[in-house]
């Protein structure tokens, strides 16, 4: 019997290496995709070996508007379908939205919420025919949050997912699809490696605010699973979002407005 296929985007490192792992170990073959053909390659060979499942790696670059259509085609031309999608593609782009150029915030909005919508919109029907389907959405403590100064959209495109997840959660319910939308905090990854303020960040944020990538993954998976709509990894981030919505909007935003410039570059 075919195992289960799941597609994990943004797979070279960080959370969605990690998701791909915790996939594999549970038997699940997988289809990865990221921009980065070695590390996708060196993943898929160790997930091969210590677990014995198939793994097709798609080089990709999500910010290319055809780029989902090609990575799908390229699982159909594998004779595969998609049973479980995991939306992790993702970066920060730094800066005040006025001093960015504007093909750069195009690329992001693509990225972050573009791809995943289409993603999910061509494999969900599928799904729902199969009567069984799982899509978790990474998005981020911060969507649930009032938004700070720098990274402009990356809240936003968060708030996105959120929203969107909840959406479809309540759509394929009853067709067996479970979708969810993971909201960690700090994380141990190469985000802020990536963006630049891997320094600013450790300097700012005391150590028992950051998760562990496999544990955000192990809480995450256990959501989707249980088909809760929103996940909101470790005790501390769940009171900060408790509290959040329980003060007046406009206290929180003036919270918020001394925090950019701990973690962003403004």
């Amino acid at each position: 019997m075919t195992r289960r296929l799941a597609l994990v985007t943004g797979a070279s490192a960080g959370l969605g290496a990690a998701f791909a792992r915790h996939l594999a170990a549970r038997g699940f073959d997988l289809a990865l995709t990221a921009r980065r053909a070695d590390r996708l390659e060196a993943l898929a060979g160790d997930l091969r070996d210590r677990h014995g499942v198939e793994v097709l790696s798609v080089a990709a670059d999500l910010a290319r508007p055809e780029a989902p259509e090609a990575v799908l085609g390229e699982i159909a031309d594998a004779g595969r379908s998609v049973d479980v999608l995991i939306n992790n593609a993702g970066y920060g782009l730094s800066g005040t939205f006025a001093d960015t150029r504007w093909a750069d915030q195009a690329d992001f909005v693509q990225v972050m919420v573009t791809a995943p919508c289409e993603l999910a919109h061509r494999v969900g029907p599928g799904m729902g025919e199969r009567g069984y389907g799982r899509i978790v959405n990474v998005a981020s403590v911060a969507g649930l949050l009032p938004a700070a100064a720098g990274h402009t959209l990356y809240a936003a495109s968060k708030a996105f997912l959120i929203r969107f997840s909840q959406s479809l959660h309540l759509e394929g319910r009853a067709q067996g699809v479970h979708v969810s939308a993971l909201c960690p905090g700090f994380t141990y990854t190469e985000f802020h490696d990536v963006n630049g303020t891997r320094e600013l960040a450790d300097a700012s944020t005391p150590r028992w605010l950051w998760l562990d990538a496999d544990r955000v993954v192990a809480d995450g998976w256990r959501a989707v699973e249980a088909n809760r709509p929103v996940c909101t990894p470790g005790a501390v981030y769940k009171v900060i979002t408790g509290a959040a919505r329980l003060i007046p909007e406009s206290w929180a935003l003036s919270l918020m407005a001394g925090q950019g410039g701990r973690v962003r570059k403004t």
